[in-house]
C-alpha cells in the first residue's frame, strides 16, 4: 500500500473523504489489519483505523500549534461527503505527541479507513488523495494473520537501574523539603525482547478485555490503554478526567476494600490528586465556563490498581479546537508536577530517559475541532526498527510524603497492564 507522506516542504495533498453509515462491524479491534493499525476505543466504541492518506511529524515547542495549522490547511479543502454527522465522521486524524519538546518526535496520521462506532451507530470513513484513490474496504475480522499468542518474553532493565532510581526519588524528596516544588512525577522504563515479532492486535485486544474502563490505543507503535482523559471536545462541551493517587488493586475483596479505604484515606494522595486537579482546572478557566470541578475525588478501580478519580466538566466559550485544549492542559500535573517549570527541569535532571510520546497526549481529532486525548499511560512504544522490541513505562506522584519503596511498588503495579497483555 502507497503513502503520501507531507513533510515540511511538501505540498498539502487534496483528500476526498467520503462517511456512510453501515450495518454494526462486531468487534472493532477485529478488523485491524497486521499493518498500520490506529486505535481509539473504549467499552467496544470508538474509532479503529489503518492505512496512510497523510502523515506529518512536528517537534518542539510549537508542535501543538503547528500540527493544529497543518491539520486545519488539510480539511479546510476537501472533498468531503458525510451522511452521518457525528463527532469522529468526516475528516479524522489520529494523533501521539512527545511528552518533552526537545528532542521528542510528535507525530498526526491521517488514515485510509476508518471504522466508527459510537451510542449504537456505525459508520466508514474512506480517505483518499489523488495519488492513492479510494481503497477497497474489506469489514471481516480476520484472526488468521495474528501474531503469536503465546509469545515468550524477557524483562530487561531499562534506562537505568531499581536502585539508581529509587536514588532519584529520594533526592526528589529532599528537592521538596527545600521548598520551591511541590510535586514532581518521575517516570521509569524497562525493556521487552520477544522471541518473534510483537503484534499490537493482540496487545490491543487483551488490554480491552482486561481494561474495559480505559482507552485502548494505538498510534505509530505506541500502544495502551489508558485510564486518564486528558479531554474530550464534543461542540461546546469539554470533559477532563484527572487521576492521581494510586494504590494497588487485590482481587481478594475484603482485601480490595481495605487497599481502597487506605487510599481515600491517605493524606499523601490526597495532596498529589489537588496539585493534579488545580493544574487542570486552571488550564480549562482559559476556555471554559460553568467549570464543575467536584470537591471530593471518586475512586476508580481497574483489575491491577486504584485511583483517585475527579472529572471537571465545562463549557466553551472560545471555539479552541480540542488539540488547542490539549495543548493548555500538557502537561498536567499528574505527570510533570507542581509548579509546572519547575517539575520539569527536575524531571529532565533526575529521569535519565527520553519518555518518547509516554506521558504525551495520544487520541483522535475531527475537521469540526471535536475529538478526544487521552494521556499515553500503561503503554509501551514498539521498536520501529526491530518488532521483537519494545519499551514499557511507568511513573509516579513524588510529594513531600513519598517513600522510594513504595513509589517504586507503584510504578510496579502500573507496569502490570502491559506486562500482562504480553503474556
Amino acid at each position: 500500500m502507497s503513502t503520501a507522506i507531507a513533510t515540511a516542504s511538501s505540498p498539502v495533498p487534496s483528500l476526498t473523504v467520503r462517511t456512510v453509515a453501515i450495518d454494526h462491524p462486531g468487534a472493532l479491534l477485529s478488523l485491524l489489519p497486521a499493518e498500520g493499525s490506529l486505535s481509539w476505543v473504549r467499552r467496544g466504541e470508538g474509532l479503529v483505523a489503518w492505512g496512510e492518506a497523510a502523515r506529518m511529524e512536528f517537534s518542539g515547542a510549537e508542535r501543538f500549534s503547528r500540527a493544529q495549522r497543518w491539520w486545519s490547511a488539510l480539511v479546510r479543502d476537501a472533498d468531503v461527503d458525510n451522511t452521518v454527522n457525528l463527532p469522529g465522521t468526516g475528516a479524522v486524524a489520529f494523533a501521539s505527541f512527545a511528552f518533552d519538546p526537545d528532542p521528542g518526535q510528535s507525530v498526526v496520521v491521517v488514515p485510509r479507513v476508518v471504522v466508527g462506532l459510537r451510542d449504537g451507530v456505525a459508520w466508514l470513513t474512506q480517505i483518499s488523495t489523488a495519488a492513492n484513490p479510494i481503497p477497497t474496504v474489506s469489514l471481516i475480522g480476520s484472526v488468521d494473520d495474528r501474531g503469536d499468542d503465546e509469545l515468550t518474553v524477557t524483562f530487561g532493565e531499562g534506562s537505568r537501574s531499581v536502585e539508581s532510581w529509587k536514588q532519584a526519588v529520594d533526592v526528589a524528596v529532599e528537592r521538596i523539603a527545600l521548598g520551591g516544588i511541590d510535586k514532581v512525577v518521575l517516570a521509569r522504563d524497562i525493556t521487552v525482547t520477544a522471541d518473534s515479532p510483537i503484534d499490537s492486535r493482540v496487545l490491543l485486544e487483551r488490554l480491552a478485555s482486561e481494561y474495559p474502563e480505559c482507552w485502548t490505543f494505538a498510534v505509530d507503535g505506541l500502544v495502551g490503554a489508558t485510564p486518564e482523559l486528558l479531554v474530550r471536545r464534543t461542540g461546546d462541551h469539554v470533559t477532563s478526567r484527572v487521576l492521581a493517587g494510586t494504590i494497588r488493586a487485590s482481587a481478594d475483596s475484603g482485601k480490595d476494600a481495605r487497599l481502597a479505604q487506605m487510599l481515600l484515606a491517605s493524606d499523601k494522595d490526597h495532596e498529589e490528586h489537588r496539585y493534579a486537579v488545580g493544574s487542570v482546572a486552571a488550564a480549562l478557566a482559559a476556555h471554559c465556563t460553568d467549570l464543575d470541578v467536584p470537591e471530593r475525588p471518586r475512586l476508580l478501580r481497574l483489575s491491577n490498581v486504584q485511583h483517585l478519580a475527579t472529572d471537571v466538566t465545562g463549557e466553551l466559550v472560545d471555539g479552541a479546537p480540542v488539540l488547542a485544549l490539549a495543548a493548555s492542559l500538557h502537561p498536567t500535573a499528574a505527570v510533570c508536577g507542581t509548579p509546572t517549570e519547575r517539575a520539569f527541569a527536575l524531571i529532565r535532571e533526575l529521569e535519565s530517559m527520553d519518555r518518547g510520546r509516554y506521558a504525551g497526549p495520544v487520541g483522535w481529532l475531527d475537521a469540526n475541532g471535536d475529538g478526544e486525548f487521552g494521556i499515553a499511560l500503561r503503554c509501551a512504544q514498539i521498536d520501529p526498527e526491530n518488532a521483537n522490541q519494545m519499551r514499557l513505562f511507568a511513573g509516579c506522584g513524588i510529594v513531600a510524603g513519598s517513600t522510594a519503596d513504595s513509589e517504586f511498588a507503584e510504578s510496579d503495579a502500573k507496569f502490570e497492564a502491559m506486562r500482562g497483555a504480553l503474556r
